[in-house]
């Protein structure tokens, strides 16, 4: 799961190099920190939040294949 969140990041930012990804597991849960350069912040959010809930969205979707919930943090 990890490595999916890893590439859609990636293919949003300017600075790929910047990004990390943490990945923090639970019984039933994943969290997952997202890290990236502070001008591509605005970029993973997106107006009015719109690409940062899709990314959560997509991540449920995966999480939900290995019956687990995922929750995505976005840490400027």
């Amino acid at each position: 799961m990890k490595e999916v969140l890893h590439t859609i990041i990636t293919n949003l930012v300017d600075n790929p190099d910047s990004v990390e990804v943490n990945q923090i597991d639970g019984t039933q849960s994943v969290v997952f920190e997202v890290k990236v350069a502070e001008g591509d912040m605005g970029k993973i959010i997106g107006k009015q939040g719109r690409i940062a809930k899709s990314i959560r969205t997509v991540m449920k979707a995966v999480a939900a294949k290995e019956h687990k919930k995922a929750t995505v943090e976005f840490i400027g």
